[in-house]
């Protein structure tokens, strides 16, 4: 427990440790109920959410997709993380930093405003957890990574490529990978795409792992493909919630169906402790299309999943888990 506040946490408490008591159904909704806070003196890890959703390509909305992602994470603030078995709060200290302010008349400054939201948060040395906001939103992170880490490994969960060729300079959600290979801000020779399930004629030389693959071969054989292409590379983490099947994940603006289920992914996601992610966010939640909010519930957790991973890598905490 933190210093014994019952509600808004968020707003009330005075350190990024711990947690106390809050109602499931009210209260302050910042992620996992962590402290909303620009002063990251403190912080490992910080939460931004990035309300944007001006280059999809079908179905909008994936700007409400942060309110919704920090909503359907209360339930999980309250108990130890399953299967982790411990708070990862009494390990790791998480900000939730708010939302980058997007003008939204002035569009064109939109992928700018991303970028030095981004530098802000990196020259902290943080780890940056971004909630989307609509899939292009990784290109101007993924620049301010660069910035700071040089080139990146890329470990993309989707249904689709995001390599369709395309302008210079033009916003759209299927394309900023490939603009972010040509200029050199990720490798794709060491970069790993799972559970595409859409054609594209170009692998552009990432190793891809089609949705039937994954089905066939499990969520191990993701990881050793993982660990024997990416490696020891510093690399960003990427999670379109539309990698999950239309079942699972509903609430998303290009749905294909085939897709993987929530558990392939937790399982996934818990399997990434080895590596050097750097960086990570979950996009394209639209709540509108959404069912009892269990795409919201589910990009929730891959996060919430992400943080134990990152308490258990820091050492503190062991894995405790059961026979699952």
């Amino acid at each position: 427990m933190g210093e014994n506040i019952d509600g808004d946490q968020a707003f009330r408490s005075t350190q990024l440790e711990g947690r106390d008591r809050e109602m499931t159904w009210g209260g302050a909704l910042s992620f996992l109920r962590r402290n909303y806070t620009r002063d990251l003196d403190e912080a490992d890890i910080v939460v931004t959410g990035i309300c944007f959703d001006m280059a999809t390509s079908h179905r909008p909305g994936a700007r409400f997709g942060p309110r919704a992602i920090r909503a359907a994470s209360t339930g999980l603030a309250e108990l130890d993380a399953y299967p982790f078995g411990f708070d990862p709060f009494d390990t790791l200290r998480v900000a939730d930093y708010g939302d980058c302010y997007l003008d939204f008349g002035r569009p064109d400054d939109m992928p700018a405003r991303i970028e030095a939201h981004a530098d802000e948060i990196i020259a902290s040395n943080t780890m940056m957890m971004s909630l989307g906001g609509d899939h292009y939103i990784t290109y101007p992170i993924l620049k301010a990574h660069y910035k700071k880490f040089g080139k990146l490994s890329l470990i993309h969960f989707d249904a689709h490529s995001d390599t369709w060729d395309d302008e210079p300079k033009r916003m759209d959600h299927g394309s900023m990978f490939l603009r972010a290979l040509r200029e050199g801000i990720i490798d794709p020779e060491t970069s790993v795409q799972i559970g595409i399930r859409t054609h594209n004629s170009k692998t552009h030389g990432f190793t891809i792992l089609g949705a039937p693959w994954v089905h066939r071969e499990g969520i191990p054989a993701v990881i050793d493909v993982i660990r024997e292409v990416v490696g020891n590379n510093t690399a960003y983490l990427t999670f379109d919630i539309d990698c999950l099947d239309p079942s699972f994940a509903p609430g998303t603006g290009t749905p294909v169906s085939g897709g993987l289920t929530t558990a392939q992914a937790l399982e996934a996601i818990r399997g990434l402790g080895e590596f050097n992610i750097v960086g990570m966010d979950v996009v394209e939640v639209s709540p509108t299309y959404d069912v009892s909010e269990v795409t919201a519930l589910a990009a929730a957790t891959i996060a919430h999943d992400f943080i134990c991973v990152q308490a258990v890598k820091a050492g503190a905490v062991k894995q405790v888990y059961g026979r699952e």
